[in-house]
């Protein structure tokens, strides 16, 4: 039986998705298992006020950390950090979603 969106949106990760915090890290872009991706589609829904986000700043070279402010129409406002590679850009944005879900900080 599917699940509700209800049932997505209270989703909390469990000790056992710990496991899933290193799967991402080695391959945070691209194809992802169905318990990494159910994580990320809990990360990735959550409210669009103040959520993190990428910006290309130059394709495939250069990628600047924003949040978003909720409001249809306003652009995104940018944060000082910057990133030369995609995968680290990922892994910074999983790190402050997981904390803005969890309130735990991934060191690693």
């Amino acid at each position: 039986m599917a699940k509700s969106k209800q049932d997505r949106d209270n989703y909390m990760p469990t000790p056992d998705d710990r496991l899933l915090i290193e799967e991402f890290k080695q391959n945070p872009i691209g194809h992802h298992s169905p318990d990494l991706q159910r994580l990320l589609n809990r990360l990735r829904g959550a409210p669009m006020a103040d959520k993190h986000c990428l910006v290309v700043v130059e394709p495939n070279r250069q990628w600047r950390l924003a949040k978003t402010t909720g409001i249809r129409g306003e652009p995104v406002k940018l944060l000082p950090q910057r990133f030369s590679n995609l995968s680290d850009a990922e892994w910074h944005v999983f790190k402050v979603r997981w904390k803005a879900l969890t309130g735990e900080t991934l060191t690693k």
